[in-house]
């Protein structure tokens, strides 16, 4: 029987996103900037937070490699041990958001990817002034994941709307509810194919 060169496994988010951060997966020299729009990021995090699968991603397990590109802007100290052969707008755009890092873009200018989230309804968008001045609103969803910004975050939203309208207990339950439901999107799971580096 021939000898298998590929795994099946599954990464949760927060895990790709550490490994990303600590330089452990990288991009290949091949492989085009970043070039999804604001509005794609959107709809990625979108499926993610209603459990539709957002497609395999798919990883080459390799050594040391001179010619890896780190996803960000900061350099990264690891050697990284897989790249990214598919999957690379999808890593960049949740490595972004999740940390609330700047991506380089392809015409080599650097930004940052605003993704705001409305608990009432579950709707995402992407942040503008407009969104920014709406209380309905979490403007930055990245604040979420930073040290004690899922409670900060949540503190800050229900007090912008208290200040607009009324909220009964049940209300503030669900918003809460939704918080947590997209906090929770660092448990998603992603399905990824290993190439071995033999082969």
């Amino acid at each position: 029987m021939a000898e298998t060169l590929y795994k099946d496994t599954t990464y949760t988010a927060s895990l790709l996103v550490q490994s990303i951060g600590l330089g452990k997966v990288a991009l290949p020299d091949i492989q085009r900037p970043f070039v999804w729009q604001a509005a794609k990021v959107r709809a990625l995090f979108d499926s993610m937070y209603k459990g539709f699968p957002v497609g395999y991603l798919l990883f080459w397990e390799t050594g040391a490699d001179p010619g890896a590109r780190q996803i960000g802007v900061d350099t990264k100290a690891a050697v990284p041990n897989s790249l990214i052969v598919d999957g690379q707008q999808r890593l960049t755009s949740l490595f972004a958001v999740m940390t609330g890092s700047r991506v380089l873009r392809d015409d080599y200018s650097e930004a940052r990817i605003r993704i705001a989230f409305r608990p009432a309804d579950a709707t995402f968008a992407v942040a503008d002034a407009a969104i920014e001045k709406d209380p309905e609103f979490i403007p930055d969803i990245s604040a979420l994941w930073q040290l004690g910004g899922k409670k900060a975050t949540t503190k800050a939203n229900l007090r912008a709307l208290a200040v607009r309208r009324d909220i009964d207990e049940a209300e503030e339950e669900r918003l809460e509810d939704a918080i947590d439901r997209l906090y929770d999107l660092q448990h998603y799971p992603f399905k990824v194919v290993e190439l071995s580096s033999r082969g």
